[in-house]
């Protein structure tokens, strides 16, 4: 299969040759029932895809909105009561 695409059933006979692609290609998509169920990447890509940068503070104090003078009103009201 060189789409990229491949059934559960596919992936499970042809493993080491999905895990090659995935290096080698682009991420491999795995469905089940016809859905996509999973997508198998090369772990370097997912480092760099799920690698932080920074932390709260500092995303907060590159804001564009930071300085803005925008003025957030909270709401004093009470909760409404829920029956549960």
């Amino acid at each position: 299969m060189s789409t990229g695409k491949w059934t559960v059933a596919a992936a499970k006979a042809k493993f080491s040759e999905v895990i090659d692609l995935a290096h080698s290609r682009r991420p491999q998509t795995i469905t089940r029932n016809g859905r996509t169920s999973v997508v198998i990447v090369a772990a370097d890509e997912w480092e760099r895809k799920t690698k932080r940068t920074g932390n709260l503070a500092e995303f907060f104090a590159a804001s564009p909105l930071r300085g803005s003078g925008m003025n957030a009103k909270r709401v004093k009201s009470r909760p409404r009561k829920l029956d549960l």
